[in-house]
């Protein structure tokens, strides 16, 4: 399969994972709530239930933060809003053309939706101001009320059901995409040290993969990112912020051991083509290499990672002996090989306890 067949299958089956089938069913369910309980809510409307789903839709984020931020951020631009919406009624009752009061509200909105305060709120403010001009101006204050009201009932029974039915925690995902990095940086190396060995370096291909792993870093910060954020306020959580804590050093390690691979990568280019790199000096690099492979492709709870981070440390002494002469025009590049797979192996040190 290609890569870009791969890359939409696999964002394809992001749509199937189990936190966003369980997402939907919440979302599915509070708005049945809303709108079932939405016409005995007091001070509205029932003619304006519709606006009950529509406060779940507004609530029902991935976390339970998200969802109260997003709520309480909504309801505060649809207050601003509807005080536009009022303003161009004022406007009509005074005898003002149509599309003046229109252009007023809009307008207007549109310059309110600059307030970041708001957050996600501030895009509502045109939307509610044009609303309650065109939709309720019959009757405004029934209409403002109700929509305001029973938005805010419909967000209400979003962040009750977010909170009761299985309040999302994103640690798992999380942790399985630092294994999925984890392993892929192992690899990158693996094939490294064996290109080497067979002096058969394909730069071009390592330049490829490196710059993968910078965007599979970046992808997964964010999955981390969402773990911390999945906590807040959320009674799961409880018993999880030890694991979040470790993802989160494992995430700094991590990126300090790809962009360590990336500096390790420039020097085994450079390295490739230099005839001085002698055959014991190219076998020693190459264990070194493959040595810190294994280590970094080995779970933290694996009883054999203090023991591999040992055998990475021996390797790369093995190696900087083999070099502690080199002269010519390649000597930095050699250090900076070494120097690069101290960065990579000391990144994961704390892990194994040793120091």
């Amino acid at each position: 399969m290609s890569r870009p067949a791969l890359a939409v299958r696999l964002r394809l089956s992001e749509l199937v994972e189990p936190p966003r089938l369980l997402l939907a069913a919440k979302v599915a369910g509070a708005a049945a709530i809303a709108w079932t309980l939405a016409p005995f809510v007091p001070f509205t409307d029932s003619e304006y239930s519709y606006y009950a789903p529509l406060g779940v839709l507004i609530s029902m984020y991935s976390t339970l933060a998200g969802s109260m931020r997003a709520g309480l951020e909504t309801l505060a631009g649809l207050a601003v809003g509807i005080a536009w919406g009022f303003v161009g009624i004022a406007l009509l009752v005074a005898g003002a053309p149509s599309l003046v009061a229109v252009a007023l509200v809009t307008g207007a909105g549109t310059i309110c939706a600059g307030l970041t305060l708001l957050g996600t709120g501030r895009d509502w403010i045109p939307i509610a101001a044009l609303f309650v001009l065109l939709v309720g101006n019959a009757d405004a204050q029934s209409y403002s009320s109700s929509y305001l009201i029973t938005t805010a009932f419909g967000v209400l029974v979003g962040l009750v059901v977010n909170l009761l039915v299985v309040p999302p925690l994103y640690i798992r995902r999380a942790t399985a995409r630092l294994n999925a990095l984890r392993d892929e940086i192992g690899e990158v190396l693996h094939d490294a040290a064996h290109a080497l060995g067979e002096r058969a370096v394909d730069t071009e291909r390592l330049r490829h993969r490196i710059a993968e792993l910078t965007a599979t870093a970046d992808a997964v910060a964010r999955e981390v990112a969402e773990a911390v954020r999945s906590q807040r306020g959320n009674p799961r959580a409880r018993h999880a912020r030890a694991d979040v804590e470790t993802g989160q050093r494992r995430l700094e390690a991590l990126r300090a051991v790809a962009a360590a691979a990336g500096e390790l990568a420039e020097a085994l280019t450079r390295l490739t083509l230099d005839a001085e790199l002698g055959r014991a000096q190219r076998r020693a690099l190459a264990d070194a290499v493959a040595a810190c492979a294994d280590h970094i492709a080995t779970p933290i709870d694996d009883s054999a990672f203090a023991a591999r981070l040992r055998a990475a440390d021996a390797a790369l002494a093995a190696y900087r002996r083999r070099i502690r002469h080199a002269s010519g025009s390649s000597a930095l590049d050699r250090w900076e090989a070494a120097v690069s797979l101290r960065r990579i192996i000391d990144a994961s040190r704390p892990f194994a306890g040793i120091e």
